[in-house]
């Protein structure tokens, strides 16, 4: 493993602390240019503890996910793009799961000011988010509480989901392969999500482009087992595939940036 210089602790540092890096705060706070950082962001991401995204980089991500107030910082913008692009989706008078995560969230801020929703959720921060709203019916499923995320997680959780039959599922994932595998950290809440996807008559996955360059260990579902796929820029060209092929409605809430495949594109300084 390469000694990484001082500056390169502290990019990682910065990078563990926020959940992502860009090129431009970093060349302004240490006072340098942005081809020096580049090429730092560049080490770090051969030693695998970053990964290159458009403009700088995030926390890479195996088999231990992001804590949860670094995940919020990544890809803010988009999530909060996507999570008003599917809200959008969903009708008045309607029932819906939302699982966990901060992307899952987004849709539920989202959600506000609809009318006569009933929301069965095993995400603590999603029913905080809408419990207040008197239109809004929510129900928590029960079970052990993960203090990381406030994810209700376990067999009690995955029981009282298949007590349901809802209209719409909300969920999320912390990876998405190129064959079209949704991956995930924990296999106790992949067996939440796949209950969810189980009991709803239309599945909507919302996830933004960083997904696309992550891994994790264990498989939620398929993406051919999604209705509705709402992300933030074009998919890459083996996964739009793959939901050309069966039929899967895909959404680009940010329509016009770059396209995942070229996310990475950003040229390496030692070539030229």
């Amino acid at each position: 493993m390469t000694k990484l210089s001082h500056r390169q602790n502290e990019i990682l540092n910065i990078a563990r602390a926020h959940g992502r890096v860009m090129v431009e705060d970093l060349a302004r706070r240490f006072e340098v240019s942005a081809q020096t950082i580049r090429k730092d962001l560049n080490d770090l991401c051969d030693e695998r503890s970053l990964t290159r995204i458009h403009g700088g980089a995030i926390i890479a991500s195996g088999v231990e996910n992001l804590a949860y107030e670094a995940r919020r910082f990544v890809a803010a913008e988009e999530k909060k793009a996507i999570g008003a692009a599917a809200a959008s989706l969903i009708p008045n008078g309607c029932s819906l799961f939302i699982n966990i995560g901060t992307t899952t969230e987004e849709v539920a801020s989202a959600l506000t000011s609809h009318e006569d929703l009933l929301v069965i959720t095993n995400n603590l921060n999603v029913a905080m988010l809408l419990y207040r709203y008197p239109r809004i019916e929510v129900i928590v499923a029960g079970g052990a509480v993960r203090r990381a995320d406030g994810a209700v997680i376990g067999s009690t959780a995955t029981s009282l989901i298949g007590q349901f039959k809802v209209d719409y599922a909300i969920i999320g994932a912390s990876a998405i392969d190129q064959d079209g595998s949704l991956l995930d950290f924990d296999y106790r809440e992949v067996q939440a999500a796949q209950a969810i996807i189980s009991n709803a008559r239309s599945v909507m996955l919302v996830a933004d482009a960083t997904k696309f360059r992550r891994t994790a260990p264990v498989r939620i579902a398929d993406i051919k087992q999604i209705n509705t796929f709402i992300t933030d820029v074009a998919l890459p060209s083996r996964l739009a595939e793959i939901c050309r092929t069966h039929g899967i409605q895909v959404i680009e809430a940010m329509p016009g940036s770059l396209q995942a495949d070229e996310v990475d594109a950003e040229p390496h300084p030692s070539a030229g």
